[in-house]
């Protein structure tokens, strides 16, 4: 039996990933699963470069559950989350594979579009993994060590995971080192990250720019988040929903990325350039990617021309 086809549209920020998967969906009859890891949260809009949501909803798709369209297209795993607590990929991965599951049978083609290259291989290669609770005692210790010190804690419990962290280059993410600290301590040994058997058929197409060109467009995006009110989104992510609520601490936002630590324009682009970098280095892995320059005009075409062949 012919496995149903998946199309996956990914690459760095600012390649324009999202115009080109709603051009896609709506020349293939398809809907969109976000594959990005701070697009769950509810309030992180402008500077996640969040799609627009339609104001007006038909009442077909509330019927059907779905409240995220975007020019039209339903949009899955976008404001699914509160910010105020960490979404973790296994958690997505049940989710995008309801959300897959959903969409074929409808009839229509699932669309995953993002640039998390971690979320992507939790769908496309069936990862399989370690069902870990957070340890709030332990975390709040290894907060206060520095990332070399967790690196050198890392290699002792889980040479692999450690290697994986630095070949990704993400020996400065504390949040990664701190988690993969958690599950190997929690298990008391080293965790196997099994890949299952993917029930799915992945096409994917990869978006790339031009180093001068990619900085010129991060430049103009990071432009529009400030003129947008990024500043003011963090003002309201702190503030209380409710009466007897908190909003999002300082400490969280931090942890949920560059914008929303303290922003500066400079600041932002610098580390959105390197952000850029490191997503490539992700993705750079996986030959299974068909890779199309983003800045080409006749793109969309191009596209399609490969998705018909496979289809």
């Amino acid at each position: 039996m012919q496995k149903p086809k998946v199309i996956v549209i990914l690459g760095t920020t600012a390649t324009g990933k999202s115009d080109l998967a709603v051009k896609i969906a709506k020349k293939m009859n398809g809907e969109i699963i976000s594959a990005d890891s701070r697009q769950v949260y509810k309030g992180l809009d402008i500077g996640t470069g969040k799609v627009f949501r339609d104001k007006k909803i038909s009442k077909s798709y509330k019927l059907k559950a779905i409240n995220y369209l975007h020019k039209g297209i339903p949009h899955h795993l976008i404001d699914v989350a509160n910010p105020k607590r960490k979404f973790t990929v296994a958690e997505y991965q049940k989710k995008a594979i309801y959300a897959m599951a959903e969409i074929v049978k409808k009839g229509k083609t699932p669309i995953i579009c993002g640039g998390t290259g971690f979320y992507i291989d939790a769908i496309t290669k069936g990862t399989i993994f370690p069902q870990v609770p957070p340890n709030i005692k332990l975390r709040k210790l290894l907060e206060k060590k520095s990332v070399s010190e967790l690196l050198k804690m890392l290699e002792k419990l889980d040479k692999k995971r450690a290697k994986d962290i630095k070949d990704k280059n993400e020996i400065n993410n504390k949040v990664r080192l701190i988690r993969a600290i958690e599950i190997a301590k929690a298990l008391n040994k080293v965790p196997k990250i099994t890949q299952g058997n993917p029930v799915y058929e992945f096409i994917k197409i990869g978006l790339y720019l031009p180093q001068e060109k990619l900085k010129k467009k991060i430049e103009k995006r990071v432009k529009k988040m400030f003129a947008d009110g990024l500043l003011n989104e963090i003002k309201k992510l702190k503030k209380p929903a409710r009466r007897g609520e908190s909003g999002v601490s300082q400490k969280r936002l931090s942890e949920l990325g560059f914008e929303y630590n303290n922003p500066t324009y400079e600041r932002v682009v610098k580390e959105s350039v390197k952000y850029a970098k490191r997503q490539m280095t992700w993705f750079k892995r996986d030959k299974e990617i068909k890779w199309f320059d983003a800045s080409t005009k006749n793109l969309e075409k191009s596209v399609l021309s490969k998705l018909k062949k496979d289809f």
